[in-house]
């Protein structure tokens, strides 16, 4: 069971935080004590960090539980303990490190490979689903007696880093054990192994955005983050058809990225 809501001592009796920890609760106070906690590794709990990368593939929705218990306890939906950015990381440097092996790339394309997913793939187009995603949420999604509530930016980050995690593993590191001898072949079955494998993980971004949002009570209608279930499927089914390789494309497009 989820914990029960204390009354903390800081609250006036009309119910509203006194200034002092109002402005402890402002969106740049949170900010700065995440980008400073950043660069302080003995007070990340990497071991926290290691158990929801875990329950991402097996439990997802165990995650998001104690986004809630967050809630109680600090008064915010996001993380405040940058340990999970930072062990995504290493998985992305040494996942991409890999890619560029598989690819027989030279050490400098690989570093240059390596900066371009981290600072592009990950950071940029993260910030972008991010703020989109935040965007849609507050303005289309909030229950119409919950105006008061919003969803935090912090936390739709959170969810794009929760959902991208398990897209990287199966893209970025299952995929490369078969990507020279199975899916790069010219047959059926590598574009089949290798396709089902961007379904998998694709689906699985979807599957845990939309766990994110529908973990918050105050949002509506977020089974349509599941709609794009459909079109997924249906280009699936259609690249099997016409010979489509994604992979192969993908692997074209890195090496196009390091000349």
């Amino acid at each position: 069971m989820l914990p029960s809501t204390s009354v903390n001592s800081s609250v006036q009796g009309n119910g509203v935080l006194n200034s002092r920890d109002a402005a402890r609760h402002t969106a740049g106070a949170k900010r700065y004590k995440y980008l400073r906690r950043l660069f302080r590794f003995r007070q990340m709990d990497f071991e926290f960090a290691a158990w929801q990368m875990l329950y991402l593939f097996t439990s997802p929705q165990r995650v998001y539980r104690n986004f809630h218990y967050r809630k109680q306890t600090k008064d915010q939906w996001a993380r405040d303990d940058p340990a999970f950015l930072v062990l995504l990381s290493i998985w992305l440097c040494v996942s991409t490190i890999g890619f560029g092996f598989v690819l027989d790339m030279g050490f400098f394309e690989t570093i240059k490979l390596l900066l371009w997913v981290v600072f592009i793939d990950c950071v940029g187009v993260g910030l972008l689903i991010s703020t989109l995603m935040w965007f849609i949420s507050n303005k289309y999604l909030v229950k119409r007696q919950s105006r008061d509530c919003d969803v935090e930016w912090g936390y739709a980050f959170d969810v794009h880093l929760n959902a991208f995690y398990p897209l990287l593993v199966i893209l970025h590191f299952i995929q490369l054990f078969f990507i020279n001898h199975v899916i790069l072949t010219d047959t059926f079955i590598g574009y089949l192994v290798g396709n089902t494998l961007w379904l998998i993980a694709v689906g699985y971004y979807i599957y845990v955005t939309f766990l994110g949002y529908s973990a918050l009570p105050f949002l509506k209608s977020t089974v349509i983050l599941l709609y794009p279930f459909a079109p997924l499927i249906l280009l699936y089914g259609l690249s099997l058809a016409l010979g489509w390789n994604f992979t192969r494309a993908l692997c074209s497009f890195y090496k196009y990225r390091v000349k």
